[in-house]
Formats: structure tokens, C-alpha cells, sequence
């Protein structure tokens, strides 16, 4: 199904106004949109909490164009805030309610922005990151707080009940969202106007055929540009209904909603399949009612996705977007899903591989991916110079490394600088960490580079086991013959260390610098010939 916007067009448009009023015009008023802990919501209801929304923020004399921070929750006031302050002409900023204050304190200073609307739950992260940062500005909390500032609730009950939207180019910037500073300081990508119906188009009608009856649930947060489009964006678009988790994502409170609420569609990351395989509460096959799940944040390990299938009779598509492109650009389809491969481009999408002096690799070869879309971010705020290097053109580079396959589908080998040269040779540590996953004992694994007693690189194996598995000295042994078996000999891990978590962001990508630092630690151990 295809939306009634066109990107080419430039009368005046507003997303928020679009996104709501589309599903009063098809009569969908008394339809449930969003479900979270504390009850369900119609999609009228949404449309006059957004409206009470754009007219509360007004009425604290934000103006449009000005910034507001939302440090919120999964609850019915993230997509009431954020559409809200969209309809007033306002530039939302969701940021990941797991960060640190001293990593808010850095967006603080960079975005500037007016006001913080913040969860009561996070208030004190947010007011420390307000301590360091020596921001000055309105904090409106969401929830009963005996901190003597505004409350969201109070506001939205003296505002009005409707508001008029303000009109923007659809190209014009529209939010911000920050990367999660995995690889290095955040950065605000500008996102445009009509950006979120596009990824509706390409992703969520194109790929996921979204309908009217689905019910989505998504693990990653509405913070998250994976998550936005998941249980906003995308349902929204054609008037599905979309569960809300407030709380982190653990294996057993999935389990619970996919009992509870019988969503058709669930988003997750690779760790999360992976720990719901082995999670005694995991629904049985006649329990759900998924038509589909959906994998991103990381490359999902062929295992992982054979045997999710094989548990629940449902197929889980991979693919990869980023916060720049603001969802999928490359993916699995429906009845063709590939596991051990990203899939193709999303339709609207056209990708690139060129190598190190910026020409085409030769197939089956890898190189550096370059994406083009209409999704792309305008550029990044206060960044210059990353922006030059980013955005080229109606391209942009997006420091992953991969390789196409005859079948034309692509591989993922990891981040451009995250790849090792072991004697002489590249190898993908994902590609290590998928053969080790393959093993019956292995839950997780992440491989980095480490440097022998020659300052030499070689790769380091960190393994999470399954539940009941000891960690052993022989099964080190083992799994480094199980991967020499599979795998060119040069690439099998010369050493494995076994942790009880890997360290992961609160998006569910790993850590891999942390593991990085660790495994060039000072250390006694030699490794095996």
C-alpha cells in the first residue's frame, strides 16, 4: 500500500498532523493505538493528547524551531511529546533514557534545547546531567513527582484540546535523534519533515506489508531510530496498534507480551532471539500469533535465526539501518529469507560497495557500504567536518563493511574499523562469531582484535554459554577446533575468554571497544600455535 504524500511535492506539510489525522479521516477514532502498562488508547485519544501536547509546550513560550529534550519512557507520552511538539513546529530529541548523565550532560551542551520532558523514573539522571552540564532551562516531568517542578499531566489538562499544526516544507528539519557514541561523541542527525513516512513506505508497507489488524511490539525503544519507526512510524501509517514496554526488554516480560497481547509483528536484536531461545517461558508455537519478527542493531547469526524459526514457525528478517538513514535500508524478505545475509536494498534504496581508493569491488569481494534514500538526514548538528565525510552527495557512507554474494544478497562483515588483518589477510570478526555460535555450547560471542607477544594481530574470542554449560579449559580447546573446521585456519581465535554478559549498549549492540581495551590489557597468556 503506498501513502497518499509524495516526497516530490512542497505544500506545506507538517508529519505529526499527517501521521494522527490520517486515521480519524479513515475512521479509525475509536481503533486502539498504543497499549502500555497502564492501559490502552484509541486513536482519538492520541490525537487530542497531542494536541493538548503542542499547546502545553506553547504555553511554556517555546517557540517554533526551538529544541525540547525528551528523556522519556515507552509509555503513551513518548509518542503524545514527540508528536506533539512536531504539530507545535518544535524539534523533538529523544535520547536514550540509559545514558549516563555525563553522556546527557554532552547533549545538553551541544543541542541547547529549551526544555527537558522527562520521566519521573530517570528524573535524577536527568537532573545531574543538568549539574554538570550547567544547563538552565524548564524541566517537565511525566508522572507524580514530589520534586517541585511542572508536571507533564497538569499541563495537558489546562491546554487546549485542539491545536493547529504548523506547515513546514516536507524536506525541512523536522527532529534530531544522537547516535549512540559507540564509536566515539554523540552526534544529532537532523531528520526532515517527511523522513518518517518514507520509512513507512520503504520499510513498513514495502517489506513488512504493515496492515490495519497487525499489533507491533517492539523490544528496542522509541528513543532508538530502529524503535521510532517500529511503534510509531510505521503503525501509525496505517493505523495499526503498537504495545508499549516500559521497562528494559528481559526475556521473561517479552515473553509476557507475547502471551498477553498476541502481537503479529515483534522487533528485537540478535541477543535478544538469542535469549529468548533459551528462556523457559517462551511461548509455545500455538500461543503466538506472529506473522513475522524482525532483527537489526546487529547481524544476526544464521543459528540464531534457523532455530528461532524452528521453535516458533516464523521467519525473522535481518537487516541493517543506522541512525543517519533513520531505519532499514538493507533486509530479509518475507518467504525469501536468507539467514547468514542482510538480504537486498529496501525499496526506495540503492546501495554501493566501493574499496579503499573509492572504486567498485569486484564481486563477492568486500568493501565499504554506501547507502542512498530518501530517509537521509539532512546532516548532523554543530559537525561539520564529520558531516563532509558522511553525507556525500545523495550518498552516504556508512562505515560498514560488506560483501554480495551471487544470489545478490549481501553479507555484513562488521564496521569498516572494526576489521582484522591477520597475516596479512582480512577477516570479519562476525563471520568468527557466527562459526562460534554455531556450536551447541555458545549463547554469545564477540570477537575483536588482540596483539600477541609479536604486536602482531590476532583475533580474541569472548563467549557467553548457554545455561547449565561449565566453562572449561578443554571447551576452549574445542571450540578453537570447531572453528578451525569450519573457517580458513588463520581466523580461528587464538584466545577465548568466557563471561557471564557481553558489555552492550542500551540498544543492544555490543561493546566492542570495551572488549577491545580488555584484550590488549597487560596479560601473561600466550597463544596457542
Amino acid at each position: 500500500m503506498k501513502t497518499e504524500i509524495s516526497g516530490e511535492q512542497q505544500a506545506p506539510y507538517n508529519a505529526a498532523q499527517d501521521l494522527v489525522e490520517r486515521n480519524l479521516r479513515a475512521g479509525r477514532g475509536k481503533k486502539t493505538a498504543y497499549i502500555d502498562e497502564a492501559g490502552s488508547y484509541t486513536f482519538a485519544e492520541l490525537a487530542e493528547r497531542v494536541d493538548r501536547c503542542a499547546n502545553a509546550l506553547r504555553g511554556t513560550g517555546i517557540e517554533s524551531g526551538q529544541r525540547v529534550i525528551l528523556f522519556l519512557l515507552d509509555t503513551i507520552d513518548f509518542p503524545a511529546c514527540f508528536l506533539g511538539a512536531i504539530k507545535a513546529g518544535i524539534v523533538p530529541i529523544p535520547v536514550n533514557t540509559l545514558f549516563q548523565p555525563q553522556d546527557v550532560a554532552v547533549i545538553l551542551r551541544d543541542s541547547q534545547p529549551r526544555a527537558i520532558l522527562v520521566t519521573e523514573l530517570v528524573l535524577p539522571h536527568i537532573l545531574e546531567a543538568v549539574r554538570i552540564s550547567e544547563w538552565n532551562g524548564l524541566i517537565i516531568v511525566s508522572g507524580k513527582t514530589s520534586n517541585a517542578l511542572p508536571q507533564l499531566d497538569d499541563l495537558m489538562k489546562a491546554a487546549g484540546s485542539s491545536a493547529q499544526a504548523v506547515l513546514a516544507r516536507p524536506e525541512d528539519v523536522c527532529f534530531w535523534l544522537y547516535s549512540s557514541g559507540s564509536t566515539g561523541e554523540p552526534k544529532g542527525a537532523m531528520h526532515r519533515q517527511i523522513s518518517l513516512v518514507r520509512t513507512a513506505e520503504s520499510f513498513g508497507q514495502g517489506v513488512l506489508g504493515m496492515r490495519e489488524d497487525d499489533v507491533m511490539f517492539s523490544a528496542p525503544k522509541l528513543f532508538f531510530a530502529y524503535g521510532l519507526g517500529n511503534a510509531l512510524s510505521f503503525p501509525l501509517a496505517v493505523g495499526a496498534t503498537a504495545v508499549l514496554q516500559s521497562s528494559r526488554a528481559l526475556p521473561k516480560t517479552v515473553c509476557e507480551i507475547l502471551r498477553k497481547h498476541k502481537p503479529t509483528i515483534f522487533c528485537g536484536v540478535p541477543t535478544l532471539f538469542s535469549s529468548l531461545l533459551v528462556c523457559k517461558d517462551l511461548p509455545k508455537r500455538e500461543e503466538l500469533r506472529l506473522r513475522m519478527c524482525v532483527s537489526a542493531g546487529e547481524a544476526l547469526p544464521e543459528e540464531v535465526g534457523r532455530k528461532w524459526t524452528a521453535r516458533t514457525g516464523v521467519e525473522v528478517l535481518d537487516g541493517i539501518g543506522s541512525t543517519e538513514m533513520l531505519h532499514m535500508f538493507l533486509s530479509n524478505r518475507p518467504g525469501a529469507c536468507r539467514y547468514g545475509t542482510t538480504g537486498t536494498p529496501v525499496p526506495g534504496y540503492k546501495v554501493r560497495l566501493l574499496d579503499e581508493k573509492g572504486g567498485e569491488v569486484q564481486p563477492g569481494e568486500m568493501g565499504d557500504l554506501y547507502v542512498s534514500g530518501a530517509s537521509a538526514a539532512a546532516s548532523y548538528w554543530n559537525k561539520p567536518e564529520k558531516t563532509a565525510s558522511t553525507f556525500l552527495g545523495e550518498w552516504v557512507k556508512t562505515g560498514d563493511r560488506f560483501r554480495q554474494i551471487p544470489e545478490g544478497d549481501y553479507v555484513y562483515c562488521g564496521r569498516s574499523d572494526e576489521m582484522l588483518k591477520v597475516s596479512g589477510l582480512w577477516v570479519s570478526p562476525t563471520e568468527v562469531e557466527s562459526a562460534l555460535i554455531s556450536h551447541e555450547a555458545v549463547l554469545e560471542a564477540a570477537v575483536v582484535g588482540a596483539m600477541d607477544e609479536n604486536a602482531l594481530v590476532k583475533p580474541k574470542a569472548y563467549v557467553v554459554l548457554k545455561p547449565g554449560v561449565a566453562a572449561r579449559s578443554e571447551l576452549v580447546i574445542e571450540l578453537k577446533d570447531f572453528v578451525k573446521a569450519r573457517l580458513a585456519p588463520y581466523k580461528y581465535p587464538r584466545w577465548i575468554e568466557f563471561l557471564d554478559e557481553l558489555p552492550k549498549t542500551a540498544t543492544g549492540k555490543i561493546r566492542r571497544n570495551v572488549l577491545r581495551q580488555a584484550a590488549n590489557a597487560p596479560r601473561t597468556e600466550v597463544p596457542r600455535a
